[in-house]
């Protein structure tokens, strides 16, 4: 078992919709979630990529590919939470035993011998005013004050291909930092493929300072957009 630091009392959070976009509520406040911003935010040419994906192959197709990917993922969540947190969980469908073995990976490859230290497993992280989520993991990771997200993908991936997940891990460190004092610069990515491929992809220093900026940008662009707010 990997020893646990609950040296920060994380706050409790409620999750609303508001004009389709979710928004946390903390202290009586709503606010943007990472995702939601990240969503409104996406470049043009991303948009372009996934619209003619879906077109590719059909709507109802690809909803159903993004529905099961979904419902592996949350499921293989489950388990890596269970694991961090001393219980079992455990899914005998057949796409419970398939998140089953990937969460496994992910244990075996990336946190057993990596992970020192656990401050938070799921926990919600905000800035005052500007935004709040939701991360998987906090804590110390190969000696480095760390957030730690788990992926699970359909196929392998490029570092290129996933900035966008470099972005939300150094927002998730940005809030951690005010709020708690720490000083987060390193971000880790466990992601592993539905066929049982792992990958681990890690952002820290300078690299995470500009995912840092680029984050702030896209704060800047969703709040432009949504003056209202």
């Amino acid at each position: 078992m990997v020893k646990w630091n609950k040296k920060f009392e994380y706050p409790t959070s409620t999750r609303s919709l508001i004009n389709d976009q979710r928004h946390y509520d903390i202290n009586n406040k709503k606010l943007p979630s990472v995702t939601t911003i990240l969503q409104a935010t996406q470049s043009d040419e991303k948009k372009a990529i996934l619209a003619k994906w879906r077109q590719n192959i059909g709507e109802n197709k690809a909803e159903s590919i993004k529905n099961e990917a979904a419902e592996r993922g949350s499921i293989m969540h489950r388990i890596l939470e269970g694991y961090l947190l001393g219980h079992r969980h455990a899914d005998f469908s057949d796409l419970g035993q398939q998140a089953g073995v990937m969460a496994s990976t992910i244990l075996e490859s990336g946190i057993r011998g990596h992970l020192d230290e656990i401050w938070g497993s799921e926990i919600t992280v905000y800035y005052p005013e500007l935004y709040a989520g939701a991360t998987d993991l906090c804590g110390i990771y190969e000696g480095r004050e760390s957030i730690i997200d788990f992926k699970q993908s359909n196929k392998l991936k490029r570092k290129e291909w996933i900035e966008d997940y470099f972005v939300q891990l150094a927002a998730y460190a940005m809030a951690h930092n005010h709020v708690y004092d720490t000083k987060i610069q390193s971000g880790v990515i466990l992601m592993c493929t539905k066929d049982n491929q792992f990958q681990r992809f890690d952002i820290k220093d300078m690299d995470f300072q500009r995912f840092s900026w680029q984050w702030l940008r896209r704060v800047d662009q969703f709040y432009e957009q949504n003056k209202n707010l």
